[in-house]
């Protein structure tokens, strides 16, 4: 297949603002990992007009999608996780062409894991799990019993991509079979839920309170990231300071959510500041 595709990927290896090319193919016949193409090629360039383009190809009753990136996109999918299968490709994808070692070099930044790189990936995580959680016991609270049942699923895919990485790894795509190897308490609380034949209600309400269990368990490790930004300066912090702040814009969405959780156990403390109107007061945040 390479020799095929050679003539596609040869043009790009040439041109000196190209990093490197991996090459990942298709190993079952449905293969979320390559989009279901029978053939991924990643170019990373260091600059590009656009920092993502994708290109089709078809031959011999086969087909190949061509990902050329930008490297300074390809870092931030990295650090956020924001496209999970670039990360499969560079994990498990054959290097066809290596400018400077560049592949070599960041598959090993992968594998070693960084430990400022999972403080943040944690952090991202544990934001969208807090508002999941919290929007899921919501729900229950509302007698909305099914759709409670559907964001608790989604808490619980987030509890197992925070248990992969607590272990030192990346979550992939299918993330179910890694924490079943990785954290089988985890995967037993999926199990229980999908498993279960207890009445909605009823296996709503005991995951909720197995989700809360977990949350507060790693509630301290989970929030370092943003526990570190706080620390930065002695006087308390409004929102909006937060919001703005460059290390926290991988989890800005969920951060409020996130906040409010860490004040509910008394991680993070609320500070009332005066203003100018009686009886009101701007809501700060300090480390406890």
């Amino acid at each position: 297949m390479e020799n095929v595709l050679r003539p596609i990927y040869q043009e790009r290896a040439s041109n000196p603002n190209t990093l490197g090319i991996i090459m990942m193919e298709k190993k079952r016949e449905i293969s979320p990992e390559t989009d279901n193409f029978d053939v991924i090629l990643l170019v990373v360039v260091k600059e590009a007009k656009e920092d993502w383009l994708v290109k089709h190809y078809e031959f011999n009753e086969q087909s190949a999608a061509m990902h050329v990136v930008d490297e300074a996109l390809l870092n931030e999918w990295i650090n956020t996780s924001t496209y999970r299968r670039a990360m499969e490709w560079i994990i498990n994808g054959r290097i066809i062409y290596d400018r400077n070692e560049y592949f070599q070099h960041l598959k090993e930044e992968l594998r070693i894991f960084p430990a400022e790189k999972r403080k943040l990936k944690l952090a991202i995580e544990f934001a969208k799990l807090t508002r999941s959680y919290s929007e899921s016991k919501d729900l229950y609270e509302s007698g909305h019993y099914l759709d409670s049942y559907s964001r608790l699923l989604r808490s619980l895919h987030y509890l197992g991509r925070i248990a992969i990485i607590e272990k030192g790894y990346h979550p992939e795509v299918m993330v179910w079979g890694q924490v079943k190897r990785i954290d089988p308490e985890v995967y037993k609380l999926y199990e229980e839920l999908i498993r279960s034949q207890e009445e909605t209600k009823k296996r709503v309400e005991l995951m909720l309170l197995a989700i809360e269990f977990a949350l507060s368990a790693r509630s301290t490790i989970c929030s370092e990231h943003l526990l570190d930004v706080m620390k930065e300066k002695d006087e308390p912090w409004g929102f909006g300071e937060l919001k703005v702040h460059p290390k926290l814009r991988s989890y800005l969405y969920d951060l409020s959510s996130m906040v409010a959780y860490l004040v509910d156990k008394n991680i993070i403390d609320v500070i009332l500041v005066e203003t100018k109107g009686e009886y009101i007061f701007h809501r700060k945040y300090v480390v406890k």
